[in-house]
């Protein structure tokens, strides 16, 4: 697309509302994130951290590629965007199975832009004429850039795409996939092609980062730190994204071994499914470490260890946020506010089966200093808690994993 160059004054308009752009206040961008991560049609990249925090990389690469690019350059076309952090996006959508329909996500940012920098554009200039011309060339602007890059994002996911059908990777990723999916592969051959007991008893995970210029190592050592917390020397581990591995351990992880080696691995978390014995055990873990990782990224929590087993209530009364965040408030009244301690004693406690002694050594506090906060947790409360401790205990739960307390 092509167009007049603007005149001298408009271009300046530009320019100046390109140094706006190139800062954008935390509104703008939270504004352009919901769009590009909610709906339906979203889900599968909203629900999973690695892809969620990708495309968040990329709204903002996007957004001040062009704003630097009409500094420079006011009113002139902006070529795509081929940097390193919108491909390497793309590189994980396809990893995931996902096809250039991924891609919508972005015309939704593309709306909120639009809408944006028209805001800006009228705080600009009151000449009608002046806002027409301003208008013209910076909304066919816009639109030309996204779909230049998009059109290059959609070039690597296709190269990508070639690259996974070669090789043993390929074969191995096919392999999990044929057996996650129930096909009829025989347990013979699939043991053949992964070099990986089937029969005995499984636990899968998900390890990955999300962090912006990550250490791929860390999570190959991460999975091997996996299966010696299980007492064995070598995982399956199949790269689901460039930021992920699927793994598999045979027994069951030693927590406090993994979370002790977790330590040493910055900016790697992993979600650690059920433990369950041949094929279904092999399928329905996996299915429950995707549940604990999905949480985790619809809470946005900070916990960097999560297993099923600690997480599978919370998943289900999650699984609609907004409902989620009602139960707590009309469960918890004020103590959703007071300070962490006070949540953190009573969650403990209700958890210690309402048993002081216990809470007060798990939590390494005297048992006189409990007892104070658990008697200010109940002054908080909407309703005594010997009324109703089952939802109050969920309730902290939720909190727990939203990183509170």
């Amino acid at each position: 697309m092509s167009w007049k160059t603007p005149s001298p004054r408009v271009r300046e308009l530009i320019r100046r509302g390109a140094e706006i752009a190139l800062h954008p206040p935390d509104e703008w961008l939270d504004e352009l994130d919901a769009a590009t991560l909610t709906g339906e049609t979203k889900r599968q990249i909203a629900s999973d951290p690695v892809l969620a925090a990708g495309t968040r990389r990329a709204n903002r690469s996007n957004l001040l590629f062009w704003a630097a690019a009409n500094v420079r350059d006011p009113g002139e076309p902006v070529p795509a965007n081929d940097t390193e952090t919108p491909l390497a996006t793309a590189r994980d959508i396809v990893r995931r199975g996902l096809d250039e329909s991924a891609l919508d996500a972005y015309r939704a940012g593309e709306s909120v832009a639009l809408r944006l920098w028209t805001q800006i554009a009228c705080s600009l200039t009151s000449d009608p004429e002046e806002l027409r011309e301003l208008l013209d060339v910076s909304l066919r602007s816009i639109s030309a850039f996204v779909d230049d890059t998009l059109s290059a994002i959609a070039t690597r996911m296709r190269a990508e795409r070639d690259e996974l059908t070669r090789g043993t990777h390929a074969e191995r990723r096919e392999t999990v996939s044929l057996l996650l999916e129930g096909a009829p592969i025989t347990r013979e051959r699939a043991e053949s092609r992964l070099g990986h007991r089937l029969g005995a008893t499984h636990t899968a995970a998900i390890v990955w980062t999300d962090a912006a210029d990550p250490d791929l190592g860390r999570l190959d050592r991460a999975a091997d730190a996996l299966a010696e917390a299980a007492g064995h020397t070598r995982p399956l581990s199949v790269l689901a994204g460039a930021a992920t591995r699927w793994v598999w351990v045979h027994g069951r992880p030693d927590t406090g071994q993994l979370r002790t080696a977790l330590d040493r691995l910055p900016d790697v978390r992993i979600a650690v499914g059920s433990t369950a014995p041949g094929l279904d055990g092999f399928r329905r873990s996996h299915l429950d470490a995707l549940t604990t990782q999905q949480m985790l990224a619809r809470l946005t929590s900070p916990s960097r260890l999560a297993s099923h087993h600690e997480i599978e209530l919370v998943a289900l009364l999650t699984s609609d946020p907004e409902s989620a965040d009602r139960f707590v408030t009309r469960t918890l009244g004020d103590l959703e506010t007071a300070p962490p301690e006070v949540a953190e004693t009573l969650r403990v406690f209700i958890a210690e089966q309402c048993n002081a002694t216990r809470a007060a050594a798990r939590l390494f506090t005297h048992r006189n200093t409990l007892l104070r906060r658990l008697a200010r947790a109940d002054r908080l409360l909407p309703r005594p808690l010997a009324e109703h401790p089952v939802e109050v205990g969920a309730a902290l739960e939720i909190l727990r994993w939203r990183g509170r307390p």
